[in-house]
């Protein structure tokens, strides 16, 4: 019998700012059908074993409705996402095949430039399954321990500016061959994983998501920290999933490591 079960939390906001949401996610075969889309309410759900669940964060990039376009279609990609027995090998086909779709519609539509980043999970039975491509970041919350366990794709700070992204999915492979980072390991009860578009990372600090994160439940979790975002100027999109691990019988899984 799974000895864990993994509950859900999942809501994308459009901030103060923007004319558009240009994120979108997966949670579990659901997102954004279009990119105007408000989410009526978060979407919830629980894993407790059999097909594996796929929760992930796309942040659009890219001016005239392409960034949108560009989070859409790796969204879209993800929804029909099948799990094989190589879980690293699964996430990382699946990059280059949003990779390959975001590159066909630039091209075909004449678009200079335009992508996005790509930060997932992926539990299973037995291991959960890290898969990065950006600055989009997923974090773990083990005890009071609040770590990155992603790794940013940016190249070097530009003073006075936000690093630009070395990495993201929507580069020509004539150009550069995309290097998501990724990472296998087990889960444990009582982790907590946090995937998020930096509309939450760019206004709230890690300590005060720490905090919230050790105070609340997951879906009032959630929501405080959205509360937080807007209210601290909610500068672009906001998208972000939370991920609570229960143990339901026995067992204890090993820290993550990396690849």
């Amino acid at each position: 019998m799974k000895k864990y079960k993994v509950k859900y939390y999942c809501v994308s906001n459009i901030g103060k700012h923007r004319k558009i949401n240009q994120d979108n996610f997966i949670a579990d075969g659901e997102y954004l059908r279009h990119h105007e889309a408000e989410m009526p309410e978060p979407l919830t759900g629980e894993f407790e074993g059999g097909i594996p669940l796929f929760v992930g964060v796309f942040d659009g990039m890219g001016g005239e409705e392409c960034g949108e376009i560009a989070s859409l279609i790796a969204s879209e990609c993800a929804a029909k996402l099948t799990v094989g027995a190589d879980t690293v090998e699964t996430l990382l086909s699946f990059c280059e095949e949003a990779n390959r779709r975001i590159c066909e519609y630039a091209k075909d539509n004449q678009v200079e430039s335009m992508g996005t980043t790509g930060a997932m999970l992926l539990f299973s039975d037995q291991d959960i399954t890290l898969c990065n491509i950006g600055d989009s970041r997923i974090f773990r919350l083990a005890g009071e321990e609040f770590t990155q366990i992603s790794l940013d794709h940016t190249a070097p700070y530009l003073v006075g500016g936000k690093p630009p992204l070395s990495q993201n999915l929507g580069i020509p492979p004539e150009e550069m061959r995309i290097e998501p980072y990724v990472a296998k390991g087990q889960y444990q009860d009582g982790d907590i994983y946090l995937i998020c578009s930096d509309g939450l990372t760019d206004m709230v600090s890690n300590e005060e998501i720490t905090r919230v994160l050790l105070e609340y439940d997951t879906g009032p979790a959630v929501d405080e920290l959205l509360r937080m975002a807007l209210a601290n100027g909610g500068k672009d999109n906001v998208t972000i999933i939370l991920c609570r691990v229960k143990r339901k019988r026995g067992g204890l899984f090993g820290l993550f490591e990396r690849d």
